[in-house]
């Protein structure tokens, strides 16, 4: 064969590869990278005991979605959140990777425990006092960001067609439970965290506001199925902070759909779950782990039997721009979160939450909103909210939808924390970790309106 030839073919195959998407025209690209951190890190952001064993890898899953628009890139992290400066660093690195926007691209976090913070704001800030590496590795996260948008550019070339997806959902049992507890004499309070089985008296007590449905969208070439996403609602954690680093019961459930069919490729992503967790149903022993696991796997593999397929006839990718109030608190003043940064003698671990509350009203001040992203399918939607979003959040959203099927995604720019919802403010819930303001809900409630509204009201 000649050279002239050689050259030739070569040029017909990168053609083969990369050649642009029609309308009507669809193709997937799924990805993974291992995101484990080292031994000695921190683990969500300010536990007091560092990694000491790998217990279970932690990995990026994700996909990208191409067609007659700007590619589309869903990525979900076995990490515990990913916040301000290095929220958008991702979604800038993943969308040269892909050649789409910014905007296109949509990063959540699962929220385990036993898994890092990342605030690059935050870290140079502790930088500056000599407190390297205390909230997160930069030189780790930056290998990570090298591995998973070389893992999503090499998945482009093996992209594959798709004509439908895929809609099935199932219920799950005796996994999830409202932090909110009413006592027999007729208080209440929000203490059911995820461990708090081992207490009589909130095990005994009923679920409360939870969603109870985990929610699968699926994507196939055909008959053949390519990839599912899954969605529920819940704190990811069994048990935590022992040392141990692992991507827990969700992972354990994600890994084990995958093991049932490698050639489906299995994402699992948290709902909106900041007042939810397995508090009723778990008391944080070990041997609870794999039964939460095999519970939420049960639910996966119903939902994936109860799967109707529908024509991929669009994908629309609208936005808004979502602006929250911070903490009113005065405890959460620049001049307060600055005393307690500066202040040698206080509590590492205070020092890092006031350089991590510090990060964000850098970012506030700086007039820097909150992308909120609706993936539209036409009979289907995906939405990424901020932060640890009350489950009510994710009832909103369906509620505005009824005609169709939503899955709604919590943990995406984690800088607000906890959000409650109108009720949860009104009861006057408070937390450290609830960095936002009790004006608030009518935000996230005007987000939700405007990026679910049905397509033709774009017109």
């Amino acid at each position: 064969m000649s050279l002239l030839l050689r050259q030739l073919l070569a040029v017909l195959v990168v053609i083969a590869v990369w050649r642009p998407t029609f309308a009507g025209e669809y193709r997937l690209a799924p990805f993974s990278a291992d995101v484990t951190i080292p031994l000695g890190h921190r683990c969500m952001g300010v536990l007091p005991t560092k990694a000491q064993r790998i217990e279970s890898p932690l990995e990026a899953r994700g996909f990208v979605l191409l067609g007659p628009a700007k590619p589309v890139v869903l990525l979900a992290f076995d990490w515990c959140e990913i916040r301000n400066d290095s929220y958008d660093e991702w979604r800038r690195a993943c969308a040269k990777a892909a050649g789409t926007v910014p905007e296109n691209v949509l990063v959540s976090s699962l929220h385990q425990h036993d898994a890092p913070v990342i605030d690059s704001g935050a870290q140079k800030l502790l930088d500056e006092l000599g407190l390297e590496k205390e909230l997160f590795d930069p030189a780790f996260h930056d290998e990570c960001v090298r591995r998973v948008t070389e893992a999503l550019t090499e998945s482009l070339q093996t992209a594959q067609p798709v004509t439908h997806i895929g809609l099935g959902q199932a219920r799950v049992e005796q996994v999830a439970s409202n932090r909110r507890v009413e006592l027999p004499d007729g208080t209440f309070h929000y203490g059911r965290g995820s461990n708090a089985g081992g207490n009589a008296a909130l095990a005994a007590a009923g679920d409360g506001l939870i969603d109870p449905n985990l929610k699968t969208i699926s994507f196939w070439n055909g008959d053949q199925p390519l990839l599912a996403l899954h969605g529920y609602a819940t704190h990811p954690m069994s048990y935590y902070g022992r040392g141990g680093v692992t991507w827990d019961f969700v992972g354990i459930a994600r890994d084990r759909r995958q093991r049932d069919d490698r050639d489906v490729f299995q994402i699992y992503v948290s709902g909106c779950s900041g007042d939810v967790t397995a508090g009723k149903y778990n008391d944080g022993s070990p041997a609870m782990r794999p039964l939460l696991a095999d519970r939420l796997y049960r639910a996966m593999k119903q939902a994936w039997q109860q799967t109707k397929r529908v024509p991929l006839k669009q994908v629309t990718v609208r936005r808004t721009q979502l602006s929250l109030p911070f903490h009113e608190g005065d405890e959460f003043r620049r001049e307060a979160l600055t005393t307690v940064l500066e202040d040698d003698q206080a509590d590492v671990r205070q020092r890092i939450l006031a350089a991590m509350g510090l990060a964000s009203l850098n970012r506030i001040d700086e007039g820097r909103a909150i992308d909120v992203p609706c993936v539209d399918f036409g009979p289907a939607q995906i939405v990424l909210l901020p932060g640890e979003s009350f489950v009510g959040y994710q009832l909103d959203a369906q509620t505005l939808r009824p005609d169709s099927f939503v899955l709604t995604i919590g943990y995406g720019e984690c800088w607000p924390g906890y959000i409650p919802t109108q009720a949860a403010f009104d009861e006057h819930f408070g937390h450290s970790w609830r960095w936002v303001g009790p004006e608030s809900p009518r935000a996230m409630r005007k987000a939700l309106e405007q990026v679910l509204q049905p397509a033709d009201a774009d017109q």
